[in-house]
């Protein structure tokens, strides 16, 4: 089939490597404009652009896919599908409308569970114990379109949301190329999305990930991992905030937020057992193990982490 792929982030990557790999024909690569970072804010490009320009396709970055020459584009291009990993932008009814086969999204979780921009961050921070990805055909709804097909992943006691991405991006960029495989030879149809089991997951806020030393070290815990690397699970100290690396549950208590600064530990509390700092890292500067830390600020007897506002 001749395809437009759409993906802007590292996790799109192994897709578009999948789709350049096998019998299809992608034609083209839709992805976001080339995004300000850094303190120098110079444009940076991203990561499915870099390989979609290595791989010589045309690419196309449209401020708004509803831009009409966008949607002219696309027409021209007559795809018969157009799969999806993480694009970022919703599109419009008439853009969905031109491939034979719609836009195809592959979607980090086993839907309906977990509609939304952050489906790994939230079932990590539920708790989950198994998710997946699924492929489904987009509509106009958020992740509400029929299911083409779906493989499971185990999450692992020690998994961050990146790592957990990583791996979901591998295992399923062969089955978006199955999906891809399956709508040429006609042997697929998609399956409604049943009513039961929905749950959303929209983006982590910069609140979201804020720990609260007052929830059991179970929740923090989750939280902390959910929120790694991005956006970064935080607390503050001294009025400052301070970004959480994953943290390790001890055996131990101390009062909620209360810090115990020892040789070559730091141990806080939350509302049952202490948790372990891993790596921490004070506005400004860069990530250091939480024993370097305290001994940088001498911690006094009786100082808590997020007591004061930031």
């Amino acid at each position: 089939m001749r395809l437009i792929f759409a993906g802007t982030p590292q996790v799109a990557v192994p897709s578009l490597r999948a789709l350049l790999d096998s019998d299809h024909e992608v034609v083209a690569v839709v992805t976001r404009p080339d995004a300000r970072v850094g303190r120098g804010r110079h444009l940076e490009p991203s990561p499915v652009k870099v390989v979609a320009e290595e791989a010589g396709l045309e690419v196309l970055t449209p401020a708004s896919p509803k831009a009409p020459d966008f949607v002219a584009r696309i027409t021209e291009l007559a795809p018969d599908c157009c799969p999806v990993v993480a694009y970022g932008a919703l599109l419009p009814a008439e853009v969905l409308d031109i491939p034979v086969h719609g836009w195809v999204n592959l979607h980090f979780s086993l839907l309906p569970a977990w509609r939304g921009a952050a489906p790994a961050q939230r079932a990590l921070m539920a708790g989950d114990e198994i998710t997946g990805a699924s492929t489904f055909v987009i509509e106009t709804g958020l992740d509400t379109g029929p299911v083409l097909g779906t493989m499971t992943e185990r999450i692992r006691p020690d998994d961050t949301s990146g790592t957990l991405l990583d791996r979901l991006a591998d295992a399923g960029a062969p089955l978006l190329v199955a999906t891809m495989d399956g709508l040429a030879g006609g042997d697929l149809e998609p399956q409604p999305q049943p009513s039961d089991g929905v749950s959303h997951a929209p983006k982590i806020t910069v609140d979201d990930a804020r720990v609260e030393w007052a929830h059991p070290a179970l929740a923090v815990d989750r939280l902390v991992r959910g929120c790694t690397p991005a956006p970064g699970a935080w607390t503050t100290f001294r009025g400052e905030r301070l970004k959480l690396g994953p943290v390790t549950i001890t055996d131990e208590a101390l009062p909620a937020g209360m810090i115990d600064a020892r040789k070559r530990e730091v141990l806080v509390g939350t509302a049952d057992r202490a948790v372990r700092l891993g790596d921490v890292t004070p506005l400004g500067k860069r990530p250091m193990p939480a024993s370097d830390w305290a001994r940088g600020v001498r911690i006094g007897d009786g100082e808590q982490l997020g007591e004061e506002s930031a």
